[in-house]
């Protein structure tokens, strides 16, 4: 039923503020907040999404705080698809980024208004002039130069220009015309989640819609519970929250996905936006890739750090919380590495790592897992000369895979690697070894001159004299 018009109540402008990871939005929303301390993130990058809530002339805003690295390309876009305005932050000095472009995409994408912030403006080399000339560039037209994308200049660290930003923030509040229905069931976006020792399970969240209140049952697509605690962003304990208030809950018994719709009360959830649900990720490769447990603090960071190295390998698990001595058993068993993203093990499971043999990445910066991964590929790769074997025996035979025995007569045959089947000087098709015996022993390589057993995973007939070829 659509709510009559008398029914609706103003609410506060909910804004994202997304820009590369160098630009200034940290210390931008520090400024705003009128606090003096910056936390001095790991790399530069906010690692995860905070909301908060300022006064401006006597009016409310929302500000989230969205990462800026493109590893959190998908939570960008949760935070910009939870907000009404984005602000674009560019720094002056440094220009238009590819993150900027990403961001872009996302905010045209989500259809969301947004206004330039051109950071960095008291630096010597500012030159807010070529900002505007690159904005143009990709299609964003400034007021003032034939568009009406409003912008403005601005200083985290003498203020200049602060406060004519957040007027435009009201300014454009305004002529969205934002409201709500306090008779509507409580609905909102689940910024991140994560599960703490002492309190359990606990989510922040945006108020889009209704009225929040301590007892509700809420749910999202993955998660459902009672709201047994309800906190302001100050941590202050409340009874009832107004949109666009951020919240903490605790009370879900299992961890929302960040980015998720939340609603409460037994109203279903919107059909349409169970199509956009971010889904659980599992691995799409074939086993081409190094495999790995993924491991994070948060269930945010751990959805990023999935999306970081999808691609890059073949997940085995992944899971919220340290690094244990299950873990590294599981690793063992499946010989795979360990990446931990906010995350530690601790002394006796690094010693048993490494009395298994077991790889671990751990950082507080993302990206570095990503530079370690492909540096331990790209060593993998160096290490490895790709071989041939001649099929001297045929065995058992199934539709998808065949035992043969041969000779390597070049380089190395090794155990997960794609290969190609060639047969008098033509290759036929692809397939995959999947096991491979050495003197009735399963070993994961094989070197020259030696005569081995292999297990093919292919749907090529493979026969006396073929050879294969690994292709990598």
């Amino acid at each position: 039923m659509t709510p009559k018009k008398d029914n609706l109540k103003p609410r506060p402008p909910v804004v994202a503020v997304v820009g590369h990871v160098d630009h200034g939005k940290t210390a931008l929303l520090d400024y705003v907040r009128k606090t003096n301390v910056v936390a001095k993130e790991a790399g530069g990058i906010t690692q995860s999404i905070g909301a908060y809530e300022v006064k401006h002339s006597g009016k409310k805003i929302t500000f989230i705080d969205t990462p800026g690295h493109e590893a959190f390309t998908h939570m960008r876009s949760h935070g910009a698809s939870a907000a009404d305005i984005a602000i674009l932050v560019i720094a002056a000095d440094e220009g238009i980024k590819q993150q900027t472009k990403e961001a872009l995409e996302i905010l045209r994408a989500t259809k969301t208004p947004f206004i330039v912030a051109i950071t960095k403006v008291d630096k010597e080399n500012a030159n807010v002039e070529k900002v505007k000339s690159d904005l143009l560039n990709e299609q964003v037209f400034l007021e003032g130069l034939g568009g009406d994308v409003s912008y403005q200049g601005v200083s985290p660290k003498t203020g200049e220009g602060i406060k004519e930003l957040l007027d435009l923030i009201l300014l454009m509040g305004e002529v969205l015309d934002l409201h709500y229905d306090p008779e509507s069931p409580a609905k909102g976006f689940v910024i991140e989640s994560q599960k703490e020792p002492k309190r359990g399970i606990i989510a922040h969240l945006i108020l889009r819609d209704g009225i929040l209140r301590q007892g509700d049952n809420i749910k999202t697509l993955t998660a459902s519970g009672k709201i047994k605690i309800l906190e302001d962003f100050l941590g202050q304990s409340v009874k009832v929250l107004e949109p666009s208030a951020p919240a903490s809950i605790i009370g879900f018994e299992d961890i929302p996905s960040s980015g998720e719709e939340f609603i409460t009360g037994d109203t279903e959830l919107d059909a349409e936006y169970e199509d956009i649900l971010v889904k659980k990720d599992v691995a799409t490769n074939e086993g081409e890739q190094p495999k790995a447990i993924l491991k994070a603090s948060s269930k945010g960071s751990l959805d990023a750090l999935i999306n970081l190295l999808r691609g890059e390998v073949e997940m085995v698990e992944s899971s919220v919380g340290e690094i244990t001595d299950n873990d590294v058993k599981l690793a063992k068993s499946t010989g795979s590495l360990i990446v931990g993203f906010e995350v530690k093990a601790g002394k006796a499971t690094i010693q048993l790592a490494e009395a298994q043999g077991v790889a671990i990445y751990t950082s507080k910066v993302i990206y570095e897992l990503l530079d370690a991964i492909k540096e331990r590929k790209n060593k993998d790769k160096q290490d490895f000369e790709g071989g041939e074997l001649e099929v001297l025996a045929k065995f058992n035979a199934t539709a998808s895979k065949q035992t043969v025995g041969g000779r390597v007569i070049k380089g190395k045959m090794k155990i997960n690697t794609p290969m190609v089947i060639e047969r008098a000087g033509e290759v036929l098709g692809k397939g995959r070894i999947k096991n491979i015996q050495l003197s009735k022993q399963d070993v994961s390589e094989v070197g020259p001159d030696n005569e081995c057993g292999l297990v093919v995973e292919t749907q090529i007939t493979i026969e006396l004299g073929d050879l294969l070829k690994i292709s990598l």
